[in-house]
């Protein structure tokens, strides 16, 4: 399975394996599934650092390193995934969240993610 994680996972998986929900950590450990990271959620990591989160005090350099090196496919943003925004529903505010969605929508991968109100979204999003 293709599965594209939200932002927060990634920040906890950088933090550590131990900071993942246990079903985040059984399917990303998984052979099986390949991992994807957006480059929406460094832009969103980013943005949010500059504004002093204390929650997004990660190096966005170092995270796409770490990704990459960890065999993590990064996934860029197309307009094609733009204009899919569009049809979503209005579900979240969150600007990144729902382009996670529609990205996760137009290349038909799962998008993990633990927050529970992307997760209402319809299409392949799932809650860990």
């Amino acid at each position: 399975m293709r599965l594209l994680l939200d932002t927060h996972l990634l920040l906890w998986a950088a933090a550590g394996a131990e900071h993942l929900p246990p079903s985040a950590l059984a399917l990303m450990s998984a052979p099986e599934n390949e991992l994807i990271f957006s480059v929406a959620s460094l832009w969103e990591i980013v943005i949010k650092r500059g504004l002093g989160r204390d929650d997004f005090q990660v190096d966005p350099r170092v995270l796409r390193r770490s990704l990459l090196d960890n065999g993590y496919q990064e996934l860029v943003i197309q307009s094609e995934h733009a204009v899919a925004v569009d049809a979503l529903p209005h579900i979240h505010r969150d600007p990144f969240d729902r382009l996670l969605v529609a990205q996760a929508t137009v290349e038909g991968f799962t998008l993990l993610t633990a927050d529970v109100q992307v997760a209402k979204y319809p299409g392949p999003v799932q809650r860990v």
